[in-house]
């Protein structure tokens, strides 16, 4: 295996291109070569910005042999297809979360996996966060005796800056508002730190003066696979907060992040809060624990360039993101129903008949 950094190109020129162009001039192992946008003046922006070489039409990009995999961030309901050109010209592929804007579209791009023998890795950057990483390391040494509960918050001011022209003002393309955008991250993050989720209850409401279609309060309630519950809100009228919160037998854990610094992980570790609160008179004794250093996004993109070397997928699976966005389907469908509890595999279930019905039409 060669120590040159992998060849990426990134397709989508936002401010989020900017978040992993900058991730990854950090990295020894990822070198962003090419970019593209559809809009002359965004490809003009972003090269001025970063100094990255960009191409008018897709087609260049995907057919430059060099370029190994590519990164996605684009609109969410642009996913399957961008994933589907990229993967067709055999180079692996990177879409930020959520994987797809439904479920469906997210399993067709776990299938371009196995029909043209590509990796895809998903953004759920929120694991790799120092914090969280120290967490699953307590809970795996026993720190914290049996967990049985999680609760997790992720909320952000989004809902009062919405409108017409932005895609997060609609239903369609932000399902749910916070709970496909915020509360999927604490998702992955409950799965990862408790294991798997089976079922979910969710209520939501509209509170934002500004006339967005989505909801913009969302409180789901997650039943796991061996009995731990966890909550998981989001709320998009709100100062930004990231916090997480781990309850086991022997101890807790309690990790927030100042939101503002998310743009620039390596500023997080300097403004963050993480203890540990041991026994039932450890109120007064909690320990201040030093955040490990890590930058989400440059190990993300170092998950994606062992995945374009090695050819296997990574813990930032397609997989692993189609659990996310089941989790949010089937808030989804309970907020349909009134509150009433959702299976993950009735939703699982039904996406996966859309989609052999949708390849049958096809033929």
């Amino acid at each position: 295996m060669t120590d040159a950094p992998v060849r990426i190109g990134i397709v989508g020129l936002g401010r989020w291109a900017r978040v992993l162009t900058r991730a990854a001039a950090l990295s020894g192992k990822v070198r962003i070569v090419a970019g593209y946008s559809r809009s002359q003046e965004k490809r003009n922006a972003f090269a001025a910005d970063t100094g990255v070489p960009v191409v008018p039409d897709l087609k260049l990009l995907l057919s430059d042999p060099g370029i190994e995999g590519v990164i996605l961030t684009v609109p969410n309901e642009q996913h399957l297809p961008v994933a589907k050109a990229v993967a067709k010209a055999g180079k692996h592929v990177y879409t930020e979360k959520p994987i797809a804007s439904t479920l469906e579209d997210g399993l067709a791009i776990e299938a371009l996996q196995e029909q043209y023998g590509v990796t895809v890795t998903v953004g759920h950057s929120a694991r790799l966060l120092g914090g969280i990483r120290a967490i699953r390391q307590a809970i795996d040494a026993g720190e914290l005796g049996t967990v049985g509960f999680i609760e997790a918050n992720f909320s952000n001011e989004r809902a009062l800056e919405l409108t017409p022209e932005t895609w997060r003002w609609y239903k369609d393309r932000a399902p749910g508002g916070p709970l496909s955008q915020l509360a999927i991250h604490m998702f992955d993050v409950v799965r990862y730190l408790g294991g798997e989720i089976v079922e979910a209850t969710s209520i939501a409401s509209k509170l934002s003066p500004v006339g967005a279609e989505v909801d913009d309060q969302s409180m789901t309630l997650l039943k796991l696979e061996d009995g731990k519950i966890a909550y998981v809100g989001s709320c998009w009228t709100s100062p930004g907060v990231f916090a997480v919160r781990v309850f086991g037998s022997k101890g807790l854990m309690h990790y927030e992040i100042d939101f503002g610094a998310w743009d620039t992980p390596e500023k997080i570790r300097g403004g963050s809060t993480l203890y540990i609160q041991r026994g039932r008179n450890g109120y007064g004794k909690r320990e201040i624990l030093e955040e490990p250093e890590s930058n989400m996004f440059r190990v993300e993109l170092d998950l994606f360039a062992g995945s374009c070397r090695s050819g296997t997928a990574n813990e930032l699976s397609a997989a692993n993101g189609n659990s996310a966005i089941a989790c949010v389907y089937a808030g989804l469908r309970s907020i349909e129903r009134n509150g009433v509890r959702v299976k993950l595999d009735e939703v699982r279930a039904e996406a996966r008949r859309k989609l052999a019905e949708e390849k049958t039409l096809a033929a």
